[in-house]
């Protein structure tokens, strides 16, 4: 079923809506939750959720991308449960993601920097739009899906130094752009 018809369905408040979404994108969601959780109960709960998320967004939301909103709904969700699982231990809210980026990414510490979150990810846009294909499908298959560096290797059909060294000449390349635009770490 075409995502047109989905959506008809949820203006409708068919229940029907649920179950097609379920088919249609059930497994990205799935897999995107367990790669941010690591658990697979925490994966289904999470995805659960995203579901009655979704019932409550659409309508008024229209979305033009089905797939990109529901995905973006259970990533949000799935950080949330990671962070209230992980609220009374000290560092990164994911094994080495935050690491990784936190060479070229600056925190949030204070009002002025909340603020400049939204102009960071206008910038963070454009850098992704300049990055040739395969460096792009890279960098956000491992920072926002959080795929594993061996899955992203083979989806690719490279080794997983390549995949890595990908990684690394991104993240420097994201620095350098963050930069040049007047944002400090």
């Amino acid at each position: 079923m075409d995502d047109n018809s989905i959506l008809d369905m949820f203006f409708a408040r068919d229940e029907r809506a649920i179950r097609e979404t379920s088919e249609k994108f059930g497994s990205a969601c799935s897999s995107l939750a367990y790669n941010i959780l690591g658990n697979t109960q925490d994966a289904e709960e999470v995805v659960s959720d995203a579901y009655l998320a979704l019932w409550n967004a659409i309508p008024p939301e229209k979305p033009q991308f089905l797939c990109a909103f529901i995905c973006g709904i259970t990533r949000k969700l799935a950080l949330k449960k990671l962070r209230a699982r992980t609220a009374q231990k000290r560092g990164g809210i994911h094994g080495g993601f935050d690491a990784e980026l936190s060479e070229c990414i600056p925190a949030k510490e204070s009002v002025e920097e909340e603020i400049s979150a939204k102009e960071l990810s206008v910038i963070i846009d454009k850098f992704l739009r300049s990055l040739e294909k395969t460096q792009r499908i890279v960098f956000i298959r491992r920072y926002w899906y959080m795929d594993p560096i061996g899955d992203i290797a083979r989806k690719l059909g490279f080794g997983q130094s390549k995949v890595k060294m990908m990684l690394l000449r991104t993240r420097q390349k994201l620095l350098s752009e963050l930069i040049k635009e007047g944002i400090y770490l």
